[in-house]
């Protein structure tokens, strides 16, 4: 399904989790990791000297990669993650790894948070790990009943079979004001969706067969309410360590214009590792 996973850091130290993760998913997975080293500012005094950024946040990297076990490659290059990140990714079987980048709380003012431009340009899977909660215990992938979870979905129960993972799936069900059978019946059968014939309903139904499956123990939660606030709701009581969500996304959709990134929106809370897998169509 992956054949390596790309991690990048652009020296800052609050990178590393990206790395930890992508050690910790390389042994998991079997599968050989590059990190990509971005000189986002260089310097030519700096490049060949020891002090540079990149020089330390390396010397970990290769350390940790030594411990996990796995098969690892380096490079270094020049430019902004939002431009190197999407052009080093393009047309690879990766799964990508990244941390905040520390930008300086002005830039993110200005220029808002590189993930969510990332995001928007990368089609491979990400994982954005804020912090690395490892090994994974309990894992929440989000069901939106639409099949744009479905990438994320399967790569969560992978992610999740070496360390026998629980793995719980959520879905929100937002207040409905529209008067339709599948939005009454999801109105008024929500706290037994997954007995439904909604779409949502047989959603949860499949995502159940497939953890089975995969041999890990799985449950269904819904929740109803505002579906940002429910999913944060649901992180901080149910204290996860990952977070899986599919997006229907694409670089050029216009619908990205008009609707909230909930993904994005998630993430940014720095709460917890989250993965993010684009929606692809059959």
């Amino acid at each position: 399904m992956t054949s390596e996973i790309m991690i990048f850091t652009n020296g800052r130290p609050s990178t590393f989790p990206a790395i930890e993760y992508g050690a910790w998913l390389g042994a998991s997975l079997g599968t050989p990791v590059l990190l990509v080293g971005l000189d986002e500012d260089p310097s030519p005094s700096q490049i060949d000297e020891e002090t540079h950024p990149l020089e330390a946040v390396f010397a970990q990297a290769v350390e940790a990669f030594k411990q996990a076990g796995v098969k690892y490659s380096l490079e270094v290059l020049q430019g902004h993650a939002e431009e190197v990140i999407p052009a080093r990714v393009k047309g690879r079987d990766a799964l990508v790894t990244l941390s905040p980048l520390g930008r300086p709380p002005l830039k993110r003012l200005m220029s808002g948070r590189s993930f969510r431009h990332i995001m928007e340009h990368v089609v491979a899977p990400i994982v954005y790990v804020p912090q690395a909660k490892l090994p994974l215990k309990k894992v929440l992938v989000c069901m939106g009943g639409l099949g744009y979870e479905i990438a994320a979905e399967t790569l969560a129960m992978r992610m999740s079979q070496p360390s026998h993972a629980d793995v719980t799936l959520l879905t929100v069900v937002p207040p409905i004001d529209l008067d339709y059978p599948e939005a009454r019946q999801m109105r008024e059968n929500w706290q037994r969706l997954a007995e439904t014939e909604t779409v949502a309903g047989k959603s949860l139904r499949r995502g159940l067969e497939s953890a089975r499956a995969a041999g890990l123990n799985a449950t269904v939660k819904v929740r109803n309410g505002n579906v940002v606030e429910e999913i944060l709701a649901e992180i901080k009581e149910g204290n996860y360590d990952l977070l899986c969500m599919g997006s229907p996304l694409s670089s050029n959709a216009l619908r990205q214009l008009y609707t909230r990134n909930v993904t994005a929106e998630i993430a940014e809370t720095d709460l917890v590792p989250v993965l993010s897998a684009r929606f692809v169509r059959g």
